[in-house]
C-alpha cells in the first residue's frame, strides 16, 4: 500500500507540474512543428500563436504609397544563364514581393494564400532594425560611445564571454563567441536559443551563462545571433527603456507604418531583438526607404544621416574561412547589422533566414521587400552557391529592370 500511495503522490506532482507548464508544453509542440512544409506558409503570418508577442501601435500620419504598377520582366540573367522570373519567384518559395521606385510602389504581389495585410516574420532583417535604433541611442548620448565595452551597460554579463567586448565588435558579429548558428542541427546554440523562447525562459539569462569564445573579440566576422541581443540589452539598459518602447517612440511612431506590428518577446517580455519583428510587407519597405533617402522622412530626420551611410558600409573584420564566398571569389560583405552583396555599388540589404529580403539600391531608387517561406534556403544553388547569392541576382535585376521606369 505504501509503494501505492507513493505512485498515486508522484502522480498528483506531475500532474500539478504538467498544469503549471501546460502553455509552455503546447507551445514548445507549435514551435517544434514551426518549418514544417504544410504549416510553414501560415505559421510566419501566425507568430503570435507560437510565440509570446507584445503589440506595437502604430501613430501619427500614414504613409500614401503612390502605386504605378508595371510587371516583373519574363526572364533575366544570372551570372550568364537566362531564367524565368515566375519560376525563380516559385522556387524560392516567395510569399510577398513589393518594390519600389522613387517612392512608387512600381509591383505588388502576395502569393501561397497570403496578403497584404498579414504580419509577416522578418527573422534576422529586425537585426537591422535594431541597428538603426542603436545609432539613433548613439546620436543622442545615451550610449556614450560605440567603443564602449557592453558591459558598461549591460551589468548581467559580467563573467560572461561579452565582458569587456566593446559595442563595434558586438554590432560586426565580430564578438569572438563561440556559437553554433546551424539553423538544421537540433543541437545547435541557435536552436537552445529557440527552445529558451519557446519554454518561457530568459534569452538575458541566456546570453549572461555564454562562456566560450572561438577567437579574440575583433579579429574576425562569424553570423552570430545572440550578438543582436546583447546590442538590446545594452539599448535597453542605456535607455532605460523596453526595445519595444523605444522602437515604437522613435520609429513606428515616425515612419508612416500602415498597421500596428508586433515584437515577439521571451516570457520577460523583453524583445526576440534578433528575429521577433512581425509586420507588414509594404511596412519593411517603409523601412528600406526610409534608409534609401539617408534616415529621413520628408524633412524629417528620423536616423541619423551618418549611422545609416556608416552602418551599412562594409566595415566588420575579414570573414572567417572565406565564408559567403562566391564563385568568382568575391565576398558578401557586413556592417553594423547589414549585409553588402558582393562588387556593390552603393547597395545594402537585410536578410532573414527562409526568404526574408529589404533590399536598397540608393542610385537606382530601388527598394525591395521580399517574404519567403522557403524550406531549402541553407542549400546550395547548381553554381554551388547558397540561396543568399541566388536572391540577391534576382533583386539586383529587377533593380535593373526598374532603374530607367519613369512615372506616366
Amino acid at each position: 500500500m505504501g509503494f501505492i500511495k507513493i505512485g498515486l503522490a508522484l502522480l498528483v506532482i506531475l500532474g500539478i507540474i504538467l498544469a503549471l507548464n501546460w502553455n509552455n508544453i503546447q507551445r514548445l509542440i507549435r514551435v517544434k512543428s514551426l518549418f514544417d512544409a504544410d504549416k510553414i506558409v501560415h505559421n510566419f503570418s501566425n507568430m503570435d500563436g507560437l510565440l509570446y508577442a507584445d503589440p506595437l501601435p502604430r501613430s501619427g500620419e500614414e504613409h500614401i504609397w503612390p502605386v504605378a504598377l508595371s510587371p516583373l520582366p519574363e526572364t533575366y540573367l544570372d551570372r550568364g544563364n537566362e531564367k524565368n522570373t515566375q519560376a525563380m519567384l516559385k522556387e524560392l518559395s516567395t510569399t510577398a514581393l513589393v518594390v519600389v521606385k522613387d517612392g512608387n510602389i512600381v509591383f505588388e504581389d502576395y502569393y501561397k494564400g497570403t496578403s497584404k495585410d498579414d504580419l509577416r516574420i522578418s527573422w534576422s532583417m529586425s537585426k537591422s532594425f535594431v541597428s538603426a535604433l542603436t545609432g539613433l541611442a548613439l546620436s543622442r548620448g545615451d550610449i556614450e560611445s560605440i567603443d564602449d565595452p557592453v558591459t558598461k551597460y549591460a551589468q548581467s554579463l559580467k563573467g560572461s564571454v561579452y565582458d569587456g567586448v566593446s559595442l563595434r565588435d558586438v554590432m560586426n558579429m565580430a564578438s569572438g563567441i563561440d556559437f553554433n548558428e546551424d539553423y538544421l542541427d537540433p543541437k545547435s546554440d541557435i536552436n537552445k536559443m529557440g527552445t529558451v523562447l519557446a519554454v518561457g525562459g530568459s534569452l538575458d539569462k541566456f546570453a549572461a551563462k555564454q562562456k566560450n569564445n572561438a577567437r579574440p573579440a575583433g579579429e574576425a566576422w562569424a553570423y552570430c545571433s545572440i550578438d543582436t541581443h546583447v546590442i538590446s540589452m545594452v539599448l535597453r539598459a542605456a535607455t532605460d527603456m523596453t526595445l519595444q518602447e523605444y522602437f515604437v517612440k522613435n520609429l513606428w511612431s515616425k515612419i508612416g507604418a500602415s498597421a500596428d506590428a508586433k515584437y515577439s518577446t521571451d516570457s520577460e517580455g523583453n524583445a526576440f531583438a534578433l528575429g521577433g519583428l512581425n509586420m507588414r510587407t509594404r511596412d519593411y519597405a517603409l523601412f528600406g526607404e526610409l534608409f534609401r533617402n539617408e534616415g529621413k522622412r520628408g524633412d524629417v530626420q528620423i536616423i541619423p544621416t551618418e549611422w545609416v551611410r556608416a552602418s551599412t558600409a562594409p566595415n566588420a573584420p575579414p570573414m572567417i574561412d572565406g565564408h559567403n564566398m562566391t564563385e568568382d571569389g568575391s565576398e558578401f560583405g557586413y556592417g553594423y547589422q547589414w549585409w553588402v552583396p558582393p562588387n556593390a555599388d552603393g547597395e545594402y540589404y537585410a536578410v532573414g533566414v527562409y526568404g526574408q529580403y529589404i533590399y536598397v539600391n540608393p542610385k537606382a531608387g530601388i527598394v525591395i521587400a521580399k517574404n519567403a517561406a522557403h524550406l531549402d534556403f541553407m542549400e546550395a544553388d547548381e553554381k554551388g552557391e547558397g540561396y543568399m547569392a541566388q536572391n540577391i541576382t534576382l533583386l539586383r535585376a529587377f533593380a535593373e529592370h526598374y532603374s530607367d521606369w519613369e512615372l506616366h
